[in-house]
């Protein structure tokens, strides 16, 4: 029952991990398209954007 359980354990990550990632090269390429500034990296966009958030 181990080796079953073990099993689907690992489906279940393997499963989690890719829609997480498929999840952050989307949210990347929106911030990209609509909400950078001209010459702002997505990471430094995410920043400011966050820290805008934070403050409200």
């Amino acid at each position: 029952m181990k080796k079953f359980e073990k099993g689907i354990v690992e489906g279940y990550k393997k499963i989690e991990n890719g829609v997480v990632e498929g999840y952050k090269k989307i949210e990347d390429k929106f911030v990209d398209t609509f909400l950078t500034c001209e010459g702002e990296s997505v990471e430094d966009a995410k920043k400011r954007i966050a820290k805008r958030n934070y403050a409200k």
